[in-house]
């Protein structure tokens, strides 16, 4: 009987001793692979440099960095509509080039199919201004001389690709462009009814450039805008222009407090028909372009940095305190408020620019030539020495940790 009850003893012993290691370990794995605590694996991060040539890529995951030598310095950097490349303008230079990172996104996993390197696909424009990347185009308005640059994300590593330009019978003017799923062109145009170099309408272009629709409503000028594919959304100082592929043409009135204030800036989110209008006199506003509606996300007068998510489901704001406050997309409520930076002039040359994922905002410190790291879940803000004067920022690759299984 008590050999027996011994016996139990030392088995119950040994179960909670078994429990207790499986809770550790638990614990040991959730501490170690909370996923929130590293960035995913095939994230990157690209910058140019203001003064210098430089271009650095930034593996989060790695934690490790890699310098590459552009065309010219101080370029702008933009990421195309699969994610894999990276356009590169260099405005006044005339020329844009472009950058692979090497990721193919394979359905739910990603194959590292080359090394990062620029494309061969680049060509040379006018003033190559406002990007966007659509039906698996790379797109440049080029505001020298009002024509549009086109190459394909196919064709970044062909040899001898080139963006082809399409001539509209546009005059030169500080104008923008979106592409709708059908392969048609929403383009701005200038009649100089207004002094300056804004345009005032909005004309649908094929890919030759011949006019499909006439503009339909004349604005005070036209700056900003962004497309789903369905509805292109244009700032304007009339109202919010929104052109549909079929020639529709329609203003959606700013707030009643907005006086003179317009969205000079537009940006597109992960809900259809849902925009995001900017302007640093008021702030940053939903807007939804099939109920007409203009909601508040943020009103505030400081802010140095709007930009939406990689996943375009949450919105970053980057005040000139240095305080980065995030926003649900959906609820339009803040999710996250961290003291990101020091506090900037209003009136500084070059200020830190910002770019999130849905674990980390990523943030330029011009003055010392870092890169900020800020951990959403907790807070916590790692430094890396990038180049000595960043200057713009823009992701690549995907929010996947998924490689090729064999």
């Amino acid at each position: 009987m008590k050999n027996n009850f011994y016996k139990l003893l030392f088995l119950f012993t040994l179960s909670l001793f078994a429990v207790s290691c499986s809770n550790d370990d638990d614990n040991h794995d959730d501490h170690d692979h909370d996923e929130t605590s590293e960035e995913h694996t095939y994230v990157r991060i690209l910058l140019s440099d203001e003064k210098t040539t430089e271009l650095t890529l930034f593996d989060p995951h790695e934690d490790k960095t890699s310098s590459f030598t552009a065309k010219f310095p101080k370029s702008s950097l933009y990421t195309t509509e699969s994610g894999r490349f990276a356009g590169i303008i260099h405005r006044d230079n005339n020329f844009t080039e472009t950058f692979d990172s090497g990721l193919e996104l394979h359905g739910d996993h990603i194959d590292v199919d080359d090394v990062p390197k620029f494309g061969i696909l680049a060509g040379s424009s006018q003033k190559p201004t406002h990007f966007k990347s659509k039906i698996g185009e790379i797109l440049t308005f080029n505001d020298g001389d009002g024509t549009l640059s086109v190459g394909k994300e196919a064709d970044v590593n062909k040899a001898g690709a080139v963006f082809k330009n399409i001539n509209a019978g546009l005059l030169a003017h500080h104008g923008a462009m979106a592409a709708f799923t059908n392969g048609t062109y929403a383009i701005t145009e200038k009649d100089n009814s207004v002094t300056g170099t804004l345009p005032e309408k909005v004309k649908i272009i094929d890919n030759t450039g011949k006019t499909l629709f006439d503009a339909k409503i004349a604005t005070k000028g036209i700056h900003g805008n962004a497309s789903d594919g369905v509805y292109a959304v244009f700032g304007s100082a009339s109202g919010i222009l929104v052109v549909e592929s079929n020639g529709n043409q329609k203003l959606i009135n700013h707030p009643e407090d907005f006086g003179t204030a317009w969205f000079g800036s537009i940006l597109e989110t992960a809900a259809a028909g849902k925009f995001i209008g900017y302007t640093a006199a008021k702030g940053a506003y939903l807007i939804d372009v099939t109920a007409n509606t203009v909601k508040p996300i943020i009103q505030n007068t400081t802010i140095m940095q709007c930009k939406v998510s990689y996943d375009h489901k949450k919105l970053a704001v980057l005040l000139h305190s240095g305080d980065l406050k995030l926003y649900d997309l959906n609820s339009l409520q803040v999710e996250k408020e961290i003291k990101a930076t020091a506090a900037t002039a209003t009136d500084a040359t070059v200020k830190p620019q910002l770019a999130v994922t849905d674990r980390f905002a990523y943030i330029t410190s011009p003055t010392t030539g870092e890169l900020l790291q800020v951990n959403l879940s907790s807070s916590a803000i790692k430094k890396t020495k990038v180049s000595s004067t960043p200057y713009m920022i823009t992701i690549i690759g995907y929010e996947n940790s998924e490689s090729h299984s064999h």
